[in-house]
């Protein structure tokens, strides 16, 4: 996916789930801001499996 194709946005976050978030994303060898697109992209493939939306509709919001 191209930069141009993503959408940039501030988030302000506590400095301790920062550090949290920093040091997870070291362990797993991404960058926090990838470490907080694969979270939040796993909560949306937990919330539509679990409402029945199936894993089409998680393809189709990964692509957003």
């Amino acid at each position: 996916m191209a930069a141009e194709d993503r959408k940039a946005f501030l988030l302000r976050i506590d400095p301790k789930l920062w550090a949290e978030l920093e040091a997870w994303a070291a362990d797993e060898l991404r960058s926090v801001n990838g470490q907080v697109e694969f979270l939040l992209r796993d909560a949306v493939r937990r919330r539509k499996a679990s409402s029945g939306g199936g894993e089409a509709a998680t393809n189709d919001a990964s692509k957003r």
